[in-house]
């Protein structure tokens, strides 16, 4: 099994260069998605004292369920990173700072150790589409009747009707009987 731990001891110099891959069945499924082939990851680690950026690829395919009509379907994920790990010792979390951007690409390893299996999750969670869609054009389910619209029709009246007119459209009909009649 291939370990998705870098040990930072391995990196001489001011540049090194990762390439792993991981099978699928090592993220096992998440809640919002699942790997659905192996996973390549490609970096360049540079290191700065005990600093170091991790910039690279991530390629994979990623199951999600549409949100439409329910059904599984893999999306083609290619994903840049641009990371910077720190010392897990300096993550004090003592008051109170505007976070800016740069805040927000730093993570933090520790026992000389960076988790890629946590990378490569992280990134595909903050990659994942809100709405998932299997197609742009997905017809969805039949509100009434559940029928996937992609695949079958069906005969459902699925207009809405506001229930608080009810009763002035049951009026409507019985006032529409056979019209005026005149005498004469």
């Amino acid at each position: 099994m291939v370990s998705m731990r870098l040990d930072l001891r391995d990196v001489r110099g001011p540049a090194h260069r990762v390439d792993r891959a991981f099978p699928a069945s090592a993220f096992g499924s998440e809640e919002a998605f699942a790997v659905a082939s192996p996973v390549e990851l490609r970096l360049n680690v540079r290191k700065d004292g005990d600093k170091y950026s991790l910039l690279g690829r991530l390629v994979t395919r990623v199951r999600h369920d549409c949100c439409r009509c329910l059904e599984p379907f893999d999306l083609a994920t290619e994903l840049d990173i641009d990371v910077r790990y720190l010392p897990q010792q300096v993550n004090t979390g003592e008051g109170e700072h505007e976070i800016s951007d740069d805040d927000l690409s730093i993570a933090f390893y520790r026992d000389d150790e960076i988790d890629l299996g946590g990378l490569v999750r992280e990134q595909l969670h903050l990659a994942a589409p809100m709405k998932p869609l299997c197609d742009d054009a997905c017809r969805g389910l039949c509100p009434a009747c559940g029928a996937n619209r992609n695949r079958e029709t069906c005969g459902c009246d699925t207009a809405w009707h506001d229930p608080r007119f009810a009763v002035l459209r049951s009026l409507a009909r019985t006032s529409a009987g056979p019209g005026p009649q005149r005498k004469g």
